[in-house]
């Protein structure tokens, strides 16, 4: 290696890995963000859908997710009994 190249490669090694974990959080926070808002739409909290950036967490959750009597469709059944409508 010529010196010229040695002494850049920190820089731009850097100005690489700022890039790179810029990327990561931005990444982050738009998925943290998706999980809160499908969250809040079934009904739960919206502070579960941090979990999802849990390991092993991410999994229990996208089970419960999955399998979980939803408040959303429990309201629903609730006012169709009340309406006299079929229930789901």
């Amino acid at each position: 290696m010529s010196p010229q190249v040695s002494s850049e490669f920190p820089s731009v090694f850097f100005v690489f890995m700022a890039l790179y974990l810029f990327v990561a959080l931005v990444f982050i926070v738009i998925t943290a963000l998706v999980y809160c808002k499908i969250f809040s739409k079934a009904g739960f909290s919206w502070a579960l859908g941090l979990l999802m950036l849990v390991p092993i967490a991410n999994i229990v959750m996208f089970f419960y997710l999955a399998f979980a009597d939803w408040p959303v469709h429990r309201e629903l059944r609730q006012l169709r009994q009340q309406l006299g409508g079929t229930p789901m």
